[in-house]
């Protein structure tokens, strides 16, 4: 494959994409929106399986992306500069991968072609999210620690797939 036919994630540097092919390498998994804990002492993050207030559980998306920002101040806007630097990023997470010099995995709608490959491939959150920030307590969202949100994704069981058709 010549170098003017390789997909643009694979030939330019994050901050030379452009917006929308910046904001095309979301594969829309949702795994960012879950809300994480970060002990202090050690600097380690812990992932919930509570999402923020804006989280879309329909579409796996942001309710008001544009605005995320005013109505959830703590929300970390994504930047080529930040991408490679945020330890709480999943690690399937197209921006952390980059970052890091490695590839897109195959379930990447850019990739595959098909949005639904998040999902078959175990990625998206999608009926995995107990409940929305503002509907939890911080005792609650403690006990909502879970590790599958800050691991590799495992394919799901033909199963699981099968209901989700």
């Amino acid at each position: 494959m010549s170098e003017s036919s390789a997909p643009f994630w694979k030939t330019k540097r994050l901050d030379d994409m452009s917006e929308a092919e910046w904001e095309s390498l979301c594969d829309g998994c949702g795994r960012c929106c879950l809300i994480k804990m970060e002990d202090e002492d050690t600097g380690r993050y812990y992932f919930t399986d509570v999402a923020c207030k804006l989280f879309d559980a329909g579409t796996c998306r942001c309710r008001d992306y544009p605005n995320r920002d005013k109505e959830v101040p703590d929300c970390v806007r994504l930047t080529p500069e930040n991408a490679g630097s945020l330890g709480w990023m999943p690690p399937s997470c197209a921006y952390r991968l980059l970052s890091e010099g490695k590839n897109l995995p195959e379930w990447h709608p850019l990739v595959s072609g098909d949005p639904k490959t998040v999902e078959t491939a175990g990625v998206s959150i999608r009926n995995r999210v107990f409940a929305l920030e503002n509907e939890v307590s911080i005792p609650e969202l403690v006990e909502r620690i879970r590790k599958w949100p800050g691991q590799w994704p495992r394919r799901p069981s033909s199963s699981v797939t099968k209901m989700g058709k």
